[in-house]
């Protein structure tokens, strides 16, 4: 079909003369319309992936990829679980904590928080915490002290920084002549960071882990272990791997159980939207429909000379399907691109737009994170450039053979 002739016929008929130039134009937009949707489906699909892979390193930052806790809520022989956990190759660490709810303070506000007890010392084998300290250092939470760490919507919306004192209240009950009342403690300011993400720096206080205990009567129990992995994609394996080895009962799980709500409705998220940007690549594929359809029109006494010359009707579709599949190779080429390009300054050109509009396109208590990022997957740019290609070429069929049902005879007589 494709012979060097209907080749070049096809490549001629993409040129205009002067009672085309219509044509021309409608042709120019169905290569427009490709080259926007498939920049359009690569970009948004890059910036999902970069947002997925953001969420996903800040939780897993703060948060265990998997944790070892007691049937009941507490671990009290969490010491003897730790040749097990050593004996995983793919636990790279582990850290005791305990954890429980409380509230917060000030001379200003009152708030609720997640309370979790951490040691100092081992806190960095699990989490990033004290690189995303902004004010004062982790260090200095110390046994018998009571200071306390702060996110940083937190100490803004108590309105305290490093230094100042604010009071714990504990819901373990304490009996006093007046009656009973909830656990108060003054701790003091030591620390405040700043993960990027509302979730943990507006509801998360960290304090030394024998001050926990104390406050939350945990005695010399905690609630459970945490544990960092090698490759979080592998945490079911190594859940699975790890339980047979853990001398007694206990519940493990993972981050993917943990969070797995969070992290399908993103991916479902992805599908729709990848659906719906690909209507419009097919809205605008299917404009060379309307193209062809013209030029098939405009040509009919052409053809029928070409038909006359012995051309067959599988020339003639060859001709026009050279030609649609010029307009949509062009489109796609010209979308991959730009969304590649796009894709990979995305996170430079909105801070810039951001600031000429003197507006914030993400609010951090919104959508978690107050960055634009964007992860490009090579993958998503072969799967969206070859779908629109053949939404390009499968638009070229119905016009082509069209334009293969002509009749010589009928065409030529009249001319």
């Amino acid at each position: 079909m494709f012979k060097p002739l209907i080749v070049y016929i096809g490549l001629r008929y993409t040129r205009a003369r002067r009672r085309t130039r219509f044509i021309s134009f409608i042709t120019l937009t169905s290569v427009l319309g490709i080259a926007l949707g498939v920049t359009a489906l690569i970009t948004v699909l890059s910036v999902m992936n970069g947002f997925e892979a953001e969420l996903r390193d800040r939780i897993l930052g703060m948060t265990s990829h998997a944790s070892i806790s007691g049937m009941e809520g507490q671990l009290h022989d969490w010491q003897t679980l730790i040749p097990a956990v050593e004996s995983e190759p793919r636990v790279v660490g582990w850290a005791p904590y305990i954890e429980g709810q409380a509230m917060l303070s000030s001379d200003r506000r009152v708030s609720g928080v997640m309370l979790r007890g951490i040691l100092t010392d081992m806190e960095p084998r699990v989490s990033e915490v004290a690189q995303r300290v902004v004010e004062g250092q982790l260090e200095a939470l110390r046994a018998g002290e009571f200071g306390i760490v702060l996110g940083a919507e937190l100490a803004d919306y108590l309105g305290v920084v490093a230094g100042d004192k604010i009071t714990v209240i504990s819901p373990q009950l304490s009996s006093t002549p007046a009656g009973i009342l909830p656990r108060l403690k003054r701790f003091t300011v030591v620390g405040v960071f700043k993960v990027g993400m509302y979730e943990y720096d507006r509801n998360l206080a960290l304090i030394q882990m024998d001050d926990a205990a104390r406050l939350l009567r945990m005695d010399q129990a905690v609630t459970g272990l945490r544990l960092k992995l090698a490759d979080v994609f592998y945490a079911r394996e190594v859940v699975q791997a790890l339980g047979p080895r853990l001398p007694g009962a206990y519940q493990i799980a993972d981050w993917t159980q943990a969070h797995s709500n969070f992290f399908k409705a993103i991916q479902t998220e992805k599908r729709v939207m990848f659906i719906i940007l690909l209507l419009i690549v097919a809205v605008a594929a299917f404009n060379i429909v309307s193209t062809l359809v013209m030029v098939v029109t405009d040509k009919r006494a052409d053809i029928a000379i070409l038909r006359t010359q012995g051309m067959t009707p599988g020339d003639v579709m060859g001709i026009f399907i050279v030609l649609g599949t010029l307009i949509g190779a062009f489109g796609t080429l010209l979308g991959g691109a730009g969304g590649i390009l796009l894709a990979l300054n995305v996170e430079t050109l909105v801070p810039a737009l951001e600031r000429f509009f003197g507006v914030q396109f993400l609010s951090a208590d919104v959508y978690y994170i107050s960055e634009l990022p964007s992860k490009l997957l090579w993958t998503d740019v072969a799967r969206i450039t070859g779908m629109a290609f053949l939404l390009s070429i499968l638009a070229t069929l119905y016009p082509a053979w069209q334009a293969s049902r002509i009749k010589p005879a009928e065409e030529l007589r009249y001319e």
